[in-house]
């Protein structure tokens, strides 16, 4: 077995400790391997050409960071905490739980973009759930900030998770058939996506009752009695 070709892997660690531009070092780092696995510079030049071109549909989310973090300057996150905030009835616990169940409809319908961590979360949903804590409780901890938001975060993956499965296109779906194929078991994907419903029903339950709870424990650390400022 050729082990020169993971020089490929030392040229990345070095690129990254010395703080090199990524792309420079990915780049590098490909022709690293290529040569260390005999292969002329052209041939390394189609592979990565090659993978640039099947891959470009990561273009469309790479561009979308720019235009969330322009948007976050110029106080995207401030007004969606504003706004919030002056929403009756607008509780942390209730903004979440429908964030949540959005986020699995959506996801069954194979509309897995329409949410995510870097376009949704962290300039909208975080924010949001922050106001809607800070309009009932008053001025927020840190450490309570900190737990908002990975509550946030987490509200997302498990509706993303939990209701993709129930998309008869989805690559886990054709997975588990072709697990269950190779073992004897014939089963269509439309039987895999209607067994995974009531997994997202539960699943469902249980995140908006950690939810409620959660929110239950910061009015108790917040106001003492639970009760609204």
């Amino acid at each position: 077995m050729n082990y020169w070709p993971l020089l490929g892997v030392a040229a990345v660690v070095l690129g990254f400790v010395l703080r090199l531009n990524p792309a420079l070092v990915v780049v590098a780092a490909g022709f690293v391997t290529g040569l260390a696995a005999k292969l002329s510079p052209l041939d390394v030049l189609e592979v990565l050409g090659k993978a640039f071109t099947e891959k470009r549909f990561l273009l469309l989310f790479l561009l979308t960071l720019p235009v969330i973090g322009l948007l976050e300057r110029h106080g995207l996150k401030e007004r969606a905490q504003a706004w919030i905030a002056r929403l009756r009835g607008a509780t942390f616990g209730r903004l979440l739980i429908a964030y949540l169940l959005m986020r699995q409809g959506f996801s069954a319908l194979g509309l897995n973009s329409l949410g995510g961590h870097a376009q949704t979360v962290r300039p909208l949903l975080a924010p949001m759930a922050e106001g809607a804590a800070q309009a009932r409780h008053g001025e927020l901890p840190e450490d309570e900030r900190q737990r908002i938001r990975a509550m946030s975060a987490g509200t997302d993956n498990v509706g993303l998770f939990f209701g993709e499965d129930i998309f008869i296109a989805f690559g886990a779906v054709l997975l588990i058939q072709g697990f269950y194929a190779e073992h004897g078991i014939r089963l269509d994907p439309l039987q895999i996506a209607l067994w995974g419903i009531p997994t997202a029903i539960c699943a469902f339950v249980i995140h908006a009752l950690r939810i409620l709870r959660y929110e239950r424990r910061l009015a108790r650390r917040l106001d003492g009695d639970g009760a609204p400022r």
